[in-house]
């Protein structure tokens, strides 16, 4: 088929654990009173692992594990917004242009909506475009309601440029 639309929407999840003595980053920000943090092999920051995923999908590039990969060294660590900072310049480099994001937060802490337009900011000025955050908790049900990890959704729209 060649067919190519103008617009794309791509959607993103992603989950992490929560690990003791961990530094708590999520949607850019670190919430350094939270005496947990996410587990990965970057920051864990799972806002922006989805929000990575998202726009991937739309421009039908993969996904964060087949651009970044465990096995890549160079990214062991790496925070989430530098990762999505790369993805947005990989999707720009395609020929597209990212819309808007929105991303939300499952998870019972830390606590997003006093910080919520920092969050946006911070997603924002990576991905060149804005980004919207919320969060929700899941109601004490599942991984994120007993306190044992974070996850994330997000979306994206691709405009052809």
């Amino acid at each position: 088929m060649s067919y190519q639309p103008d617009v794309r929407t791509g959607i993103g999840v992603d989950a992490h654990r929560l690990g003791e003595g961990i530094p708590m980053r999520l949607a850019g920000l670190e919430f350094k009173d939270e005496p947990r943090g996410l587990i990965g092999h970057s920051d864990g920051d799972v806002a922006a692992h989805a929000i990575c995923d998202a726009l991937l999908t739309a421009a039908g590039m993969g996904d964060i594990g087949s651009v970044f990969g465990v096995d890549n060294v160079w990214w062991h660590g790496a925070s989430g917004v530098s990762l999505l900072a790369h993805v947005a310049e990989m999707i720009r480099g395609t020929g597209w242009m990212v819309a808007n994001a929105a991303v939300t937060i499952i998870g019972n802490r830390p606590q997003i909506a006093g910080r919520r337009a920092e969050a946006e900011l911070v997603l924002s000025s990576a991905v060149g475009a804005p980004v919207s955050v919320a969060a929700t908790t899941s109601d004490g049900m599942g991984f994120t309601g007993h306190g044992e990890g974070i996850a994330a959704m997000a979306t994206a729209v691709l405009v052809r440029r």
